[in-house]
């Protein structure tokens, strides 16, 4: 053990006559604590609600949506083919997307209504039921001419899944039948009239959302391109990777094999927005509640002042003795920077504590109509602590730099002298 650090640590344990000096260190301590606490806990709950929107979103989303420009096209099988052999490719499924108005027997709706292919788009998008996939595949196959499917004896319309809260809107329940009323329609002698089929509900669709379990509607893509009047083309290529992480990479990659006449986006561009404005919240949160630990700092820095006022005959005795002015601030940087550490340590540990309590049992409940969840998502990551804990670390660090420079200079002979 250096002397410096022996000597800084024996002052740390004041006497009865300076017990307001060990007072206001204990202080300090707690600040550093509370502050890296606080933060611990804010940006876990920050990283929560990131992770747990994420996971929400690229379970509506895929990860790479393939287009071609011009609009819709016919070759996609041997598009989809390509795609399928790519390198970190998991899944692409075909879609078409279009939006409709939904007539119910109570009540009317816009929607967005996406043409998926039943036996492949669980594969890319995850919140769907497979019963509700495998009911819409098997009425579309079924001849209505040849094939009775429910209870009335009516012959059984196509399959159409529903956003949840798009359901309650028009107030209809599972085995219900609705109209589907799209502007390609035909010219006719009096004018432009629009097209309308008929479906019945088999399923619902939930993705916790609200933007989206209020306008989404799913057919199967052979139904949507009758509606539109696509012969066998599609909107585009809706692709899942293997990491989302790779997502930019793997798009390049998808338009060099291709060739320029497509395009591409992935899910970070399709969400940029979102996600740029919870990065710039989580950064302020950081920069605003490391606030806390800057008034922890101004108390170490205090105190660190008073105790070279005080301790002035003993720098003036340490430097007759041969230490050195780079020796005497040491001590007073090794001072501050063991209640720095503590501090930074205890509030690690409290952080970790609460933030396994917030996750275990859940007492914190949030309401259901303003979020989308009911509690509150914790979710820790190795790089937020350690960035903490190191912007803790130099804030106390640069806190004990005066003081320690002041000791420095002190004049042995005055100090004696006066002191």
């Amino acid at each position: 053990m250096s002397f410096e650090f022996f000597i800084g640590s024996r002052y740390l344990r004041a006497r009865k006559s300076h017990t307001f000096i060990s007072l206001i260190t204990i202080f300090s301590t707690a600040g550093v604590a509370i502050g890296v606490m606080a933060l611990i806990v804010v940006i876990a709950v920050m990283s929560g609600f990131e992770s747990d929107l994420k996971s929400r979103i690229l379970g509506v989303e895929s990860h790479i949506v393939l287009m071609r420009h011009g609009g819709a096209f016919s070759e996609y099988r041997n598009a989809l083919e390509i795609v399928e052999n790519i390198d970190g490719v998991r899944a692409a499924t075909p879609f078409i997307v279009t939006q409709v108005m939904l007539r119910s027997a109570s009540g009317i709706s816009g929607a967005v209504l996406r043409g998926i292919d039943p036996e492949s788009a669980h594969r890319v998008i995850i919140n769907f039921d497979k019963a509700d996939l495998q009911n819409m595949s098997r009425i579309s196959q079924t001849n209505p001419d040849k094939a009775k499917l429910d209870k009335n004896e009516n012959f059984a319309d196509p399959g159409i899944i529903i956003g949840s809260e798009l359901a309650k809107k028009l107030n209809i329940i599972k085995g219900d039948r609705i109209y589907l009323l799209s502007p390609h329609g035909m010219i006719s002698p009096i004018g432009h009239l629009p097209a309308m089929k008929r479906f019945q509900v088999i399923g619902f669709f939930e993705s916790g959302m609200y933007e989206y379990d209020n306008s989404l509607a799913f057919i199967h893509i052979k139904d949507a391109q009758k509606i539109l009047r696509w012969p066998d083309s599609v909107t585009g290529i809706e692709i899942k990777t293997n990491n989302i992480y790779d997502a930019k990479k793997i798009s390049d990659q998808i338009i060099s094999t291709l060739g320029s006449e497509y395009w591409t986006r992935d899910w970070t561009q399709m969400n940029h927005n979102l996600f740029s404005a919870l990065k710039l919240e989580k950064t302020v949160m950081f920069i605003i509640l490391t606030l806390i630990i800057l008034v922890a700092a101004f108390n170490i820095a205090s105190s660190l002042i008073m105790m070279v006022m005080e301790k002035t005959r003993d720098i003036a005795i340490l430097k007759a003795m041969g230490a050195t002015s780079k020796n005497i601030g040491k001590i007073f940087v090794f001072q501050g920077m063991l209640i720095g550490l503590v501090g930074t340590a205890l509030g690690v540990c409290s952080g970790f504590i609460l933030c396994a309590i917030l996750k275990r049992y859940k007492f914190i409940e949030l309401p259901k109509d303003v979020y989308y969840i009911t509690t509150l998502p914790v979710q820790l990551e190795g790089l937020d602590v350690c960035l903490i804990a190191f912007a803790a670390i130099i804030i106390c660090f640069l806190a004990t730099l005066y003081p320690a420079r002041q000791a420095s200079k002190l004049n042995p002979v005055e100090a004696i002298r006066y002191g």
